[in-house]
């Protein structure tokens, strides 16, 4: 069997990297750039310390700012519009999941168009084209959308996100820089970090994990789990420590695929606008307890990462048991929710929410084949 693994030409990590751009930009021969990212970011000064160093090299650019959490259809194409009127020949994408994945389309579609409805971009899209080249500069510990071959949109009129899979969409270049995430609130960096979790442990339990795969995500786990709480706390070392293990998740699961969790926090964004990594800290525990018979003795090495006493020798069925009490002792210790009720889930939804989680492409990397009936019954245990 042959398998594939994609990552970025470039990346930069480190305190201060950001410092690297204009001379990259100049490096490769650009002369305009649209940076894309949101107004939150905007207007508390994070776009800012990317396009002043822009502004320091007389480097020629536009701000597009139109971007929303959960990234609609609509702003995509929105974003489309702005580039070509922009006159810009690479992409800057400054934030988090949303800026990123926004970016991403728009490269996509604007090397692409003939996928400018956005819908047809669901799945492994038959682009033929690179992306506009991208520089990611990511300001949450979380997606690793700057190494990563995935972007998801949401379709708001039929209520839904849709992940979308091309090798086309990765960065030429990424810049991991953890002073652009001190500024994030304790409440973004709990749920970027528990995304990045989400990550490193789907990644390392779904169908395609694979010798390397593994390496990345088991030194994910380890990196995470010993570093969330502090970094979310404010401690600048976690916090550097939490960049570089969200991006090492990324560069794992971005080649052999997620699992449930992100199957089923999918439709939660579309029907109630949840946070990605809310939904997914909410899904984790309860998701590993549906998988835990499926997963061999990779819960044993999931308990070792989190610091489990006596996991590497405690009975199979009980390092089980261990390892999903572990990552929900650390959820109820970050604060994040821990039931679908506290992110406005409602139970006549969950019929229409089960058909989504199965219908989703993340679902086929599950270690254990569920049901439509079975996912219903999953978010019913933890509404």
């Amino acid at each position: 069997m042959a398998y594939r693994m994609i990552w970025n030409q470039t990346a930069y990590f480190g305190a201060g990297s950001i410092e690297v751009i204009p001379g990259e930009l100049a490096r490769r021969g650009f002369r305009k750039a649209f940076v894309v990212s949101d107004q939150v970011l905007v207007d508390t000064g994070v776009t800012g310390r990317v396009t002043a160093l822009l502004d320091a090299a007389q480097f020629p650019y536009e701000v597009f700012s139109d971007v929303l959490p959960n990234p609609p259809i609509e702003k995509v194409q929105a974003g489309v519009a702005a580039f070509g009127a922009a006159g810009a020949d690479v992409l800057i994408a400054v934030g988090g999941g949303s800026p990123q994945d926004t970016c991403k389309a728009i490269g996509i579609i604007v090397a692409n168009p003939e996928f400018s409805d956005v819908r047809s971009l669901e799945g492994v899209a038959p682009t033929k084209n690179p992306s506009v080249p991208i520089i990611a500069v990511p300001t949450t510990a979380g997606t690793a959308s700057e190494t990563t071959i995935n972007y998801v949109i949401t379709d708001v009129e039929r209520q839904r996100k849709f992940v979308c899979v091309d090798p086309h969409d990765i960065p030429v270049l990424a810049v991991v820089d953890s002073e652009m995430m001190a500024s994030a609130p304790r409440g973004l960096k709990v749920a970027t970090g528990l995304d990045a979790l989400t990550h490193a442990i789907e990644g390392y339990i779904t169908r395609g994990a694979w010798e390397l795969s593994d390496l990345f995500h088991l030194k994910a786990i380890t990196t995470i789990a010993g570093s969330l709480k502090a970094a979310a706390d404010g401690d600048p070392e976690a916090a550097e420590r939490m960049a570089l293990g969200q991006y090492v998740a990324g560069m794992g699961y971005s080649n052999v695929g997620l699992g449930l969790v992100h199957a089923m926090a999918h439709p939660l964004g579309a029907f109630y606008s949840a946070p990605h990594g809310v939904a997914n800290g909410v899904l984790l525990a309860p998701v590993m307890a549906f998988n835990a018979e499926n997963s061999g003795e990779r819960y044993r090495d999931i308990a070792v990462a989190f610091g489990v006493a006596d996991a590497a020798t405690m009975p199979l069925d009980e390092v089980r048991v261990a390892a999903v009490e572990a990552v929900a002792e650390l959820t109820r210790e970050l604060g994040n929710p821990t039931t679908l009720g506290e992110i406005g889930a409602r139970e006549e939804d969950l019929p229409a929410l089960a058909q989504a989680a199965f219908d989703d492409v993340c679902a086929g990397g599950n270690p254990r084949e569920a049901t439509v009936t079975q996912i219903e019954e999953l978010y019913r245990s933890i509404l």
